[in-house]
C-alpha cells in the first residue's frame, strides 16, 4: 500500500459546493483504504495498493461526478511529492513569514504532456513562468518549482498583504501558464503532509 493525498479544486471556498462527509464512503467504494479528510476545501489523505497518481485522479473526478454531481478538478501527489513540497519551500530560511506563504499546485495532463507528463509539463510551465510579468504588489514573491528539484509543479507564493488583496492568484497563473491549480495556505499544505507522512509511517511500522 501507499500513502496518496489528492486535493479537490475550488470546492468548498466560493466554487462548487461538496458534501465532504460523502467522500470517504465514496473513496471506500473506489477500493481505497483508510480515506480521511482534512478541512472542507477538498483535502484526501487515502492509501491503495500501487497505481498512478494520474490514474487516482482521474477515477476519483469521475466518481464524484457520477455520484455527488459536481465536475471537479483533482490532483493526487504521493505523500513522498507532498514531503518535497514541503521541504523544498525557498522561503524556509526566512523567519516568521509563516503566515504569508502559500504553495499554488499545478495540474498536470498525461493527453497533454505524454507519459512522462511531470517531467515534460514541469520544463514547459517553467519556460512560461519565466517569461510572465508578474503583477506583484512590494514585498510579494512567485517562485516556480518542479522537477528535478521537487517531482511535482507547485508555485511559492509569499504574499505579506494576503492572499484576499493579491493578483498572484490562480486565476492569474492559470490563464498565462495553461493548466488548472488549486492553492493551499502553508499551514494546510503542513498539516496535511504530517497527517499523511503518520499514515506512510503506520504502513511501513506494519509491513
Amino acid at each position: 500500500m501507499a500513502t496518496f493525498v489528492a486535493l479537490l479544486r475550488g470546492v468548498n471556498a466560493g466554487g462548487k459546493t461538496l458534501p465532504m462527509d460523502a467522500l470517504p464512503r465514496l473513496m471506500a467504494g473506489l477500493g481505497y483504504a483508510d480515506p480521511r479528510i482534512y478541512l472542507e476545501n477538498g483535502n484526501l489523505i487515502f492509501e491503495a495498493q500501487g497505481g498512478e497518481p494520474l490514474e487516482h485522479a482521474d477515477a476519483i473526478a469521475v466518481a464524484i461526478e457520477r455520484d455527488l454531481g459536481p465536475r471537479v478538478g483533482v490532483l493526487v501527489v504521493t505523500s513522498e511529492d507532498l514531503r518535497q513540497v514541503v521541504a523544498g519551500n525557498p522561503f524556509l530560511s526566512e523567519t516568521g513569514i509563516e503566515q504569508w506563504l502559500h504553495v499554488l499546485f499545478l495540474f498536470t495532463a498525461e493527453s497533454d504532456f505524454g507519459p512522462s507528463s511531470v517531467a515534460a509539463s514541469s520544463d514547459a510551465y517553467r519556460a512560461a513562468f519565466g517569461r510572465l510579468g508578474l503583477p506583484a504588489a512590494e514585498g510579494e514573491r512567485a517562485v516556480f518549482a518542479g522537477t528535478p528539484e521537487i517531482s511535482t509543479p507547485v508555485i511559492y507564493l509569499c504574499l505579506p498583504h494576503g492572499s484576499e488583496s493579491t493578483k498572484l492568484t490562480g486565476s492569474f497563473f492559470e490563464r498565462n501558464l495553461g493548466p488548472a491549480a488549486t492553492p493551499r495556505d502553508w499551514r494546510t499544505v503542513l498539516a496535511v503532509a504530517e497527517r499523511a507522512e503518520a499514515g506512510a509511517d503506520e504502513r511501513r511500522a506494519a509491513a
